[in-house]
């Protein structure tokens, strides 16, 4: 655990020093294919960092964060464009804001959807309890069916991840004082795909996708196919983007080549989004809608009866599932060790 820790460290120290190349340098460089080919050897470092960690619990965020979310933005920032762009005060925003999972609000932007909100503590407070008592369930899994554990997995996915954002974006608020963007949005309430995948679950993915992909593409393709079509060819590239980056990660955890799996999951649910989306047009036109109690469950049960099928097997095959878990004991023992060896020199 030690050696994780130190390796750890030293990834994003150097993420640090290279973000601030970034900073100094770069932005002095005209912006576009110069600055991008200024910040392509960090690019490369990015991407390649996290395979010196092997750790789930360490190496996962990392991934998250240097993988997809800072290459990404640094993509835009070689183009002008938010969230790195105007340029930062003070370097200590831009290393901020590149290598974690923060958007910070603009105030001046009309568009804006979701206003920042403090965190509801109690509402925190609870999830974090959730999350304990999952965990400690898992020393019962071998008794469990296993579709019980499968919506176990997909609960702890969800409070883990938001979880691990928002203790990412606290310190930057405490800090800085930065007005942070909300990473989710209660996605259990989702009364749609759309609605899930576009306004509740994991925002940070969602605002980094959409200046990279969606609007590009559907800019690119409405002069040849029309504004309705360029929409649904924009999602569904969106989401095949966001299936790759997926299976990016998932061979950064398992170390063994793609099955394609996950990226199917998300070019059926950019397929299924793009045609729900057509569908509502029509029928809200006509004065039909669902009660949200039933298009609520209906959307529950259409992720989990797909990520059953194609988002979790590949993780479960290849151990990820049993090493998340076991990693649990192993801090929990590092910790007890640290505490013992600090009481002894207290």
């Amino acid at each position: 655990m030690e050696d994780e820790i130190k390796k750890f460290i030293k990834v994003w120290l150097t993420s640090t020093i290279c973000l601030c190349y970034c900073y100094y340098i770069s932005s002095k460089i005209p912006k576009g294919f110069l600055r991008f080919l200024s910040i392509s050897p960090i690019l490369y470092l990015f991407i390649t960092l996290p395979l010196n960690l092997s750790s789930f619990h360490l190496g996962g965020p990392t991934i998250f964060f240097l993988v997809w979310l800072s290459t990404f933005k640094l993509i835009l920032f070689s183009l002008n464009q938010p969230p790195l762009f105007p340029l930062p005060n003070t370097v200590f925003h831009f290393i901020s804001i590149a290598s974690l999972p923060i958007n910070p609000t603009n105030p001046t932007n009309p568009k804006t959807t979701l206003l920042p909100k403090k965190p509801n503590l109690p509402l925190v407070f609870f999830k974090v309890v959730i999350l304990v008592v999952l965990i400690c369930c898992y020393e019962y899994r071998e008794h469990m069916h296993p579709h019980l554990i499968l919506f176990l997995y997909c609960i702890h996915m969800y409070l883990g991840i938001e979880l691990v954002l928002a203790l990412s974006a606290a310190p930057v608020r405490t800090v800085f004082g930065f007005e942070i963007e909300p990473q989710f949005n209660e996605p259990y309430l989702s009364t749609s795909l759309q609605d899930f995948w576009g306004r509740r679950w994991n925002l940070t993915v969602t605002r980094t996708l959409r200046p990279t992909v969606y609007n590009p593409v559907r800019h690119a393709v409405s002069s040849y196919v029309g504004t309705k079509f360029a929409t649904s060819i924009a999602t569904l590239a969106t989401f095949v983007v966001s299936g790759l980056m997926h299976e990016v990660i998932y061979y950064y955890l398992a170390r063994v080549s793609p099955t394609w799996e996950v990226t199917w999951f998300f070019v059926l649910h950019g397929v299924c989004t793009s045609v729900e989306v057509a569908v509502k047009k029509i029928v809200l036109r006509r004065g039909w809608r669902l009660h949200r109690a039933v298009s609520g469950l209906i959307t529950v049960a259409f992720l989990a009866v797909t990520g059953n099928w194609l988002f979790f097997p590949q993780l479960l095959r290849n151990g990820v599932d049993r090493k998340g878990i076991e990693e649990y004991e192993v801090i929990m023992d590092f910790v007890k060790d640290k505490l013992v060896q600090l009481h002894l020199f207290s």
